[in-house]
């Protein structure tokens, strides 16, 4: 038996508990859809993602999927908003909060103060009936079991689960709004992805 086995175990386990949760979410997320895409749809500014911790730099890639894919979006660090970035949000963007207790001090915080200015606001969170649940315009319901780290405490099956709901608003809002290959490669000038959608 090598030396690695049980964390070799552990890693094996911790997949599985991310593909039953992406599985179950698959399953649920379809009625959950229709109200924040809507909001998306008919954003007249951009789409600002925020969130604190592992929670934010998820945030930060679906701002970044969004920007390249046809959504004017960007990312905005939720305590850097309370000190002075707020000014960054702007009438008709829309808020994507996201905080998996639904309980963060800086995004709801933020959240409210997006609702005050008249920003309409979805929330990504574990708990329905958070704070940050119950301001939203729009919730989009992450809940799942367990975290897939063996002690249940790491950020894990919650952030694989806001990541892929993030790629699943995307390729939603791409097919919304007809986003060709051609549109994707105005956006993709350089690299290798510029080189085989600018042909």
């Amino acid at each position: 038996m090598s030396e690695f086995s049980k964390a070799i175990a552990s890693a094996e386990a911790a997949l599985d508990i991310e593909i039953k949760a992406l599985q179950t979410f698959r399953a649920q997320i379809a009625g959950q859809l229709e109200p924040a895409l809507k909001i998306l749809a008919t954003c007249n500014g951009h789409v600002v993602v925020t969130g604190l911790g592992k929670s934010g730099l998820i945030g930060a890639k679906i701002a970044a999927t969004f920007a390249s894919t046809g959504t004017p979006s960007f990312f905005l660090h939720s305590a850097d908003a309370l000190h002075g970035d707020s000014g960054a949000l702007t009438p008709g963007d829309v808020l994507i909060a996201i905080s998996n207790s639904g309980k963060t001090a800086e995004v709801c915080q933020i959240a409210n103060m997006a609702k005050s200015w008249g920003n309409r606001v979805i929330a990504i969170t574990a708990k329905s009936d958070s704070p940050l649940a119950s301001s939203a315009d729009a919730l989009l319901h992450i809940a799942f079991e367990k975290e897939a780290d063996p002690l249940n405490h790491a950020p894990t099956t919650s952030t694989t689960l806001t990541l892929a709901l993030g790629d699943a608003l995307a390729a939603a809002l791409m097919t919304h709004k007809d986003f060709t290959s051609s549109d994707f490669g105005k956006r993709h000038p350089g690299g290798t992805l510029g080189s085989t959608t600018n042909k």
